[in-house]
């Protein structure tokens, strides 16, 4: 049977909800990508502000109770060059880690994320017999990185699999009369229930 591990960029997937105006079932995600074999791990990475908040706390436990690890780093505050201040996190370091330290224990890595510096990671992967699935939306998905995978997958295209059922985030596409969010704000600033 085929062993499978999971690695989701939080933010990432995030950004890609917030363009597609619908959220995303973690346990859904858990099931669908897993119908094929066994699951051998699946990985949820996220920012964390500093102290973390009851709704982030609550979030992140119940990731884990659905069977995800839960890699998480501070939020840090950084100013561009026009002065304006923003909080940000990468955990890109911590998904190559986990792709590369456990690729002994599993035969297909799904990758949900678009961002290209994972492009080398997945060669890598490759070149050590691994099957490597990326999952994304195209607007959001690097040249390299889908050229680099075994396979490509759309969100638009498994949709009815992975939906929040009822639930809609204010689509980017659409406009947002709230408060806007650069894409480099992570996910952990949100409401639980938005991812």
């Amino acid at each position: 049977m085929e062993r499978i591990a999971l690695f989701i960029d939080g933010a990432n997937v995030y950004a890609a909800a917030k363009r597609l105006g619908w959220n995303f079932d973690h346990r859904k995600i858990l099931e669908h990508f897993s119908a094929g074999g066994a699951l051998h791990n699946a990985f949820y990475y996220t920012a964390v502000p500093t102290p973390i908040d009851d709704k982030q706390k609550r979030f992140t436990d119940a990731l884990t109770y659905m069977g995800y690890t839960v890699r998480t780093r501070p939020l840090r505050e950084a100013t561009d060059e026009g002065g304006d201040t923003y909080r940000r996190a990468s955990l890109d370091i911590e998904i190559v880690t986990d792709l590369l330290s456990t690729s002994d224990r599993y035969d297909t890595a799904v990758l949900l994320t678009g961002d290209g510096d994972f492009e080398r990671p997945v060669e890598v992967l490759r070149a050590r017999g691994k099957r490597v699935v990326v999952a994304c939306i195209a607007e959001m998905t690097s040249y390299e990185l889908r050229n680099a995978a075994d396979e490509y997958v759309d969100f638009k295209d498994i949709r009815e699999h992975v939906e929040r059922p009822g639930y809609r985030l204010p689509s980017e596409s659409r406009g947002n009369s709230g408060e806007h969010r650069p894409f480099y704000t992570s996910a952990a600033l949100q409401e639980p229930d938005d991812r």
